[in-house]
């Protein structure tokens, strides 16, 4: 009797033992899930704080929520992943933020015509899965960032109608799904390349927006 009691006893000890090592493990999960929802609410809510929003087209963007699936202007995947961005023609103003980057699922990222400042972001760079980046019509400064040639699914490039400065990046002809790049109206300076994406591009659409033109062919 003194046997099969302590037997029973064990076995309690090793089922409460398994179960409480379950709701960690289930726990920590869940943690897990919340804290990767989060990541994308937190950078697309520094985006938020970083814009003027006289229309209030950002006020469902609520920052307590676990993920930002359910605000306005955003599009998620079944996995409830940050796919789309459409904030284009939203009478916004104020700068990008590096924290866009961490959007790793992003794919479309739409921001034209309205009043953005400031530089792009070398952490765009980091949208591995972009497959349309568009920021015309806007008042973007500064050079158009080499890091973006790291965006291997990009297929549009829409930057023309700002104030951007230096040349277009030769590493951009390394993207061969890029089908539609558009550069025009701005600063731009130097060469303009001629391989890869930019093999078919018009260039005369390009000669009155450029200072000190020079075709890559002809170096």
């Amino acid at each position: 009797m003194a046997a099969a009691a302590a037997a029973a006893a064990q076995w309690l000890s090793v089922c409460i033992t398994f179960s409480v090592s379950l709701i960690i493990i289930i726990g920590s999960s869940s943690l897990v899930a919340v804290v990767s929802g989060n990541s994308e609410g937190d950078a697309l809510y520094a985006l938020r704080r970083s814009l003027s929003d006289p229309d209030n087209v950002l006020q469902s963007w609520d920052p307590t929520l676990v993920n930002p699936c359910t605000w306005f202007h955003i599009t998620c995947n079944q996995d409830n992943r940050v796919t789309r961005l459409d904030l284009g023609n939203s009478n916004l103003s104020g700068r990008l933020v590096p924290e866009l980057g961490k959007l790793e699922h992003l794919q479309y990222l739409e921001l034209y015509k309205n009043n953005i400042q400031g530089t792009i972001p070398v952490e765009l760079g980091n949208l591995k899965s972009l497959i349309s980046l568009d920021l015309y019509n806007n008042n973007v400064s500064g050079k158009i960032p080499p890091s973006l040639a790291k965006l291997k699914s990009l297929v549009f490039l829409r930057l023309n109608d700002n104030r951007l400065t230096g040349q277009i990046p030769r590493e951009l002809v390394g993207i061969s799904s890029l089908k539609v790049v558009d550069v025009s109206s701005n600063d731009l300076c130097g060469t303009i390349p001629t391989s890869g994406p930019f093999e078919h591009i018009p260039l005369n659409k390009y000669v009155s927006s450029f200072c000190n033109l020079l075709l890559a062919s002809r170096l």
